[in-house]
């Protein structure tokens, strides 16, 4: 095997990686926006209603205002994720 045969091999097991572990970050992300934006909007509202934020019960609260606070914060925890899984496969966008 020659060398641009054990580099190109190389290069896709680095992709495969990097691949695998970006759609691993991607699905968890999902899981939790679904579980907030779906499951405490929807399916835990009454059992949530029994507390309150301010004048407001927290089921409500969290289908207006929680699940879109949660929804910026998972793209801010996505966007660092992502920057720093970038730097370990060598694809950041950082000048050197």
């Amino acid at each position: 095997m020659n060398s641009v045969s054990k580099a190109s091999k190389m290069s896709e097991q680095k992709n495969s990686s990097y691949w695998k572990e970006s759609l691993s970050l991607v699905t968890k992300i999902l899981l939790v926006w679904f579980s907030v934006s779906f499951g405490a909007g929807i399916i835990f509202k009454d059992s949530l209603d029994q507390f309150q934020i301010g004048h407001a019960p927290l089921g409500f609260w969290m289908a207006q205002q929680g699940s879109i606070l949660c929804f910026v914060t998972l793209l801010i925890i996505y966007a660092r994720k992502m920057n720093k899984l970038d730097e370990k496969y060598g694809f950041s966008e950082k000048e050197d």
